[in-house]
């Protein structure tokens, strides 16, 4: 270790001694983003910079067998924060971890590896891929009898300017996740009783993924301080609106540092780059899916009668299409994006932006065709309308969207072959205990007829 580095390492000690932090968690994610972590007390973080820290890869989901457990996670010191929400008696920070194979190599079923693998392929394009999340949730009440039920005196709407402790408690999230320099651009109370989103500003991909998933357990903790819960499920209560998590995107040109996706003489006020890319997130639509609403409940979400998007098409004011070009203040060119609107908070974000970006560099390397925007509600289309068009559908079910995805050529291989078997193997196991199980729907309708 050179004299820098040394030095370097010591400031970072010095610094979080002097803000009193006791234990660092080393963070990172499983296939299936689920956050994954091993703490270590501050007076081992020194050695943990400089040789990583080993750990048994066999326990986690989706990463190598018992014979080759032996794994080790390298800290990304860019990425270290301190948690404010547990400054209490134990002081604690994070940094999000690479992991690497006892040979030093950066391990290819790491859902981070693959986000920087095809972050660096844009670059290698002149591009690099900016996206902002707009994280939608539940806060819940817990009852004795282990359910738990939306805040029924949180009655605010869609923007209402709401009151009480919904809302106190949102604030306090947003200013938690400002203290640990993770950016918010406005929050809101959503549609549902008790239901709330809050959305990111803009950042790089592999930026943007650390801090989501950082978000998404510290709300949790957040609510718990309250004698509440969080919930990130897409479709938790029938009949009300399902949480959704749109995600905005944007290509800059490097060399330039300008807006890849903006012309102001275009209709839309999209350039081409920004239309092939279109094109190739719904020609990869359908098989995106598994990946971007992950869990069988998603497809609860993905239903006629709400806002969430059934068919695969395109627009700039049509809330019923799966991607849409908002409108952009002449003046702010750099917002010209596209968004995104199936996906949900319960996917892994490093492999939601991994075949997000993929798939849109396969539309600008092959320049695939852009079909023509649908401006109508696609709702009301029937099916001879919906054929004549050329309007395919999202798959209903987490059964068929593995279908989809186990015929992409694309998305596999911008996954590589130990994630893309592991998601699918973990994700058809899931879709049969499903179809095995009995619900109260079919006890309720069968039992006393059949």
């Amino acid at each position: 270790m050179s004299d820098l580095k040394k030095t370097a390492i010591e400031d970072v000690i010095r610094d979080l001694k002097d803000k009193k932090i006791r234990f660092i968690y080393l963070q990172f994610s499983d296939i299936l983003g689920v956050v994954k972590s091993v703490t270590v007390p501050l007076e081992e973080f020194a050695d943990c910079i400089q040789y990583g820290k080993w750990f048994d890869g066999s326990s986690v989901e989706g990463f190598v067998r018992v014979i080759e457990s032996d794994m080790y996670l390298k800290p990304d010191l860019s990425t270290l924060t301190l948690l404010t929400w547990e400054q209490d008696e134990q002081p604690a920070a994070r940094v999000v971890c690479s992991v690497l194979t006892p040979d030093g190599a950066l391990f290819p079923g790491d859902p981070r590896t693959i986000l920087a693998k095809v972050t660096e392929a844009a670059k290698v394009l002149d591009y690099k891929f900016f996206v902002a999340p707009e994280l939608e949730f539940y806060l819940l009440i817990p009852e004795d009898n282990n359910n738990m039920v939306p805040m029924s005196q949180d009655k605010g709407g869609y923007f209402d300017l709401s009151t009480g402790l919904s809302a106190s408690i949102r604030k306090e999230m947003v200013n938690t996740l400002s203290e640990m320099s993770i950016q918010i651009e406005t929050s809101h109370h959503e549609l549902g009783a008790g239901q709330h989103e809050i959305d990111f500003v803009k950042e790089e991909a592999i930026k943007s993924a650390d801090n989501l998933i950082t978000a998404r357990y510290t709300l949790k903790a957040l609510a718990q301080k309250h004698g509440l819960s969080v919930t990130f499920m897409p479709k938790p209560f029938e009949g009300i609106e399902g949480s959704g998590m749109h995600i905005p995107l944007s290509l800059f040109n490097i060399s330039s540092a300008q807006n890849a996706f903006s012309d102001t003489k275009n209709q839309y006020g999209i350039s081409e780059t920004a239309r092939y890319f279109l094109a190739g997130l719904l020609y990869h639509a359908r098989s995106m899916s598994a990946i971007l609403n992950p869990l069988v409940n998603s497809y609860k979400r993905l239903v006629k009668g709400f806002e969430a998007p059934v068919y695969v098409s395109w627009a700039r004011v049509n809330r019923s299409a799966l991607i849409r070009v908002p409108s952009v203040n002449q003046r702010k060119l750099y917002t010209t994006r596209l968004e995104i609107r199936n996906p949900d908070p319960s996917c892994n974000p490093y492999l939601a932006y991994s075949v997000l970006l993929a798939c849109g560099l396969h539309g600008i390397k092959e320049k695939l065709p852009l079909p023509p925007p649908i401006e109508e509600n696609v709702f009301v289309f029937d099916e001879t309308e919906l054929q004549h068009r050329q309007i395919l559908r999202l798959p209903e079910t987490l059964g068929e969207a593995l279908d989809e995805l186990e015929k992409d050529a694309v998305i596999k291989e911008v996954l590589g072959d130990i994630i893309f078997s592991k998601f699918i193997g973990a994700k058809r196991m899931e879709w049969q205990d499903f179809c095995r199980h009995v619900t109260p729907w079919e006890r309720e309708h069968y039992l006393g007829v059949w």
